[in-house]
């Protein structure tokens, strides 16, 4: 068999590796009923979602009625929070053929790693109660450097990357946040079709678009 092509690759975490709207979704229906708001259905959730939490709160607070003052902001940012650490895995779930999919890059010998904009924290509980915390090498959340150095920064890609061991690696996501890093880190991208959109799906501008896990060993060896 010939070589794998990556030594390293970086994943998103909410839309790429798991289907966390599922959760993401009552946290924010939560905030928002605390100032007598309308909640948003998942549907609408799953394109609010990328950037973080306080992303995905102004989004929700746009399409309710407008945004608040920085005070209420704040108590809202804080209510979602405590809300979604409570309830961060009762519904969640790895993508169908993602586990099979992360077996099969460690069998190649890959080392893997998350980089993602949701906080340190809540990603690494999230991926606890998932039991996949062991097949990273490397976590990085959206806070871990700084706000300020979050996606679409390449810096969280760059740090993965040292701690892996460095070598080749490859960007895998589901928004402009992860495309943006991963061509500002000099990576090819790969898309996931099925994931959290922030612009048109054929607008995402990766390298290659998959529909499934099923097929990323696949088209990684053909890049």
């Amino acid at each position: 068999m010939s070589k794998f092509p990556f030594d390293i690759v970086l994943f998103d975490l909410d839309g790429t590796l798991v289907d966390s709207a599922r959760d993401l979704c009552p946290a924010v229906n939560h905030a928002l009923g605390a100032i007598g708001r309308d909640g948003v259905s998942e549907t609408a959730t799953r394109n609010m979602i990328g950037g973080g939490t306080d992303m995905m709160l102004t989004r929700a607070l746009e399409a309710t009625g407008g945004l608040v003052d920085e005070a209420t902001y704040k108590e809202l940012s804080g209510a979602l929070l405590e809300f979604y650490w409570d309830n961060i895995a009762n519904n969640t779930v790895p993508y169908p053929g993602c586990l099979g999919a992360l077996d099969q890059l460690a069998g190649r010998g890959c080392k893997l790693a998350v980089v993602t904009n949701k906080s340190e924290k809540p990603a690494r509980e999230l991926l606890d109660a998932l039991e996949m915390t062991d097949r990273f090498a490397a976590i990085y959340g959206g806070d871990t450097l700084g706000r300020e150095r979050a996606k679409p920064k390449p810096d969280i890609l760059h740090a993965a990357i040292a701690d892996c061991g460095g070598g080749r690696a490859v960007m895998v996501g589901d928004s402009t946040y992860d495309v943006r890093a991963g061509k500002a880190a000099s990576l090819p991208v790969v898309t996931c079709r099925y994931g959290y959109h922030d612009v048109p799906v054929h607008e995402l501008g990766g390298d290659v678009m998959i529909d499934h896990f099923d097929e990323l060993v696949g088209v990684l060896e053909d890049l």
